[in-house]
């Protein structure tokens, strides 16, 4: 099969021929139609994540059909339209006994802990576990979406951040998931403010009903005091994007009670992050973290989307063949597209 894959932390992907993946006996084959081009990859390009393993094939935004099951595989069948949490669980331990897959102990990443969704066809452990139905109303470019970005901003805004009609919410960082949580809080009948350095992506915050802040206007004290100045003090803040300004700028924001979701990775030299904890302490406030969203919990978002409530497929920015891919992911930090980039696949 075709697939992209990098030899070296940095260097440039290619496209390649590689042995198509073995189906395990709990394991499903899936035949990749469409799949995200997330910044996450470009961390594991980058080499900031610890678990990726070289050679590497990228990729967790997926979305496609059922190729081949194991022998233990009993929900599916081939030729079923799926898509799949970036966070495959095991679904045995602890956390999973309690319906948090999101952090299962024993989690296993597609594009991350094992080869991902850059290629021709994927192979999914605990099938049974992970595979989640995607309605006929959904396309699968729509539904790449869904795996990280879309369904953590979901879960990000709406069960960790606990938004509520009329509350102000920030969202720090206006990418893929960042654009994702303000529509999300916009449909909860939030009032939004969204906060980045590129005009494009103000505009597409703008499009979907938030008001827009220059995240690169004077410093990070401008940016908290331009946020403060026309929320009061956010009820809630989301760090988009994932880096020690925008994670301080963030709790920085909030009025006193008010609610942090870490959404966006902070690795590298970001993974250890300062914390103004005197605010926290004197104004009650909540840090909180938001970790993808377990297949189980996709039922609720999918409804809200047939609804028309939310609909994925407007923050797509542009579609690639995968022959594209690698230089779609060695640019993905320039912000050089706004919007998410989806790969198409035959």
């Amino acid at each position: 099969m075709r697939a992209v894959i990098f030899q070296d932390f940095g260097l440039l992907p290619t496209l390649a021929d590689v042995t198509e993946p073995p189906c395990d006996r709990d394991e499903a084959i899936i035949s990749v139609k469409a799949t995200g081009v997330c910044r996450s990859d470009w961390h594991a390009w980058m080499g900031h994540d610890a678990d990726v393993a070289l050679p590497h094939v990228p990729g967790h935004e997926l979305a496609g059909v059922v190729d081949q099951i194991g022998s233990e595989v009993t929900r599916w069948q081939i030729g079923d339209r799926v898509t799949v949490p970036f966070i495959c669980a095991c679904g045995n331990c602890a956390q999973c006994e309690a319906g948090n897959q999101q952090v299962c102990d024993n989690q296993q990443q597609p594009g991350f802990t094992r080869w991902g969704s850059f290629a021709q066809k994927v192979a999914i452990p605990r099938a049974d576990v992970n595979l989640v139905a995607l309605p006929a109303g959904i396309d699968f470019v729509a539904a790449a979406a869904l795996g990280c970005r879309f369904a953590t901003a979901y879960r990000a805004v709406m069960t960790q951040g606990r938004v509520q009609r009329g509350e102000w919410v920030a969202v720090h960082g206006c990418g893929g998931v960042g654009l994702s949580a303000i529509m999300i809080a916009v449909a909860a009948g939030a009032r939004v403010v969204g906060i980045d350095p590129s005009p494009a992506a103000r505009s597409l915050a703008e499009q979907l009903g938030a008001l827009a802040i220059d995240g690169s206007s004077g410093g990070s004290s401008d940016v908290v005091a331009a946020v403060r100045e026309v929320t009061g003090g956010a009820h809630l803040s989301l760090d988009a994007y994932g880096s020690v300004q925008t994670s301080l700028n963030s709790i920085q924001s909030l009025r006193k009670r008010g609610r942090h979701v870490q959404v966006g990775l902070m690795l590298a030299d970001n993974a250890t992050s300062p914390v103004p904890m005197d605010r926290v302490i004197a104004d009650e406030l909540e840090i909180l973290g938001s970790h993808g969203m377990a297949a189980h919990e996709y039922p609720a978002m999918l409804e809200a989307i047939a609804r028309g409530d939310i609909d994925p497929a407007i923050l797509i920015g542009r579609t690639i063949p995968l022959e594209e891919a690698p230089e779609a992911l060695a640019t993905m930090d320039a912000n050089a597209h706004p919007g998410m980039t989806v790969i198409t696949l035959q």
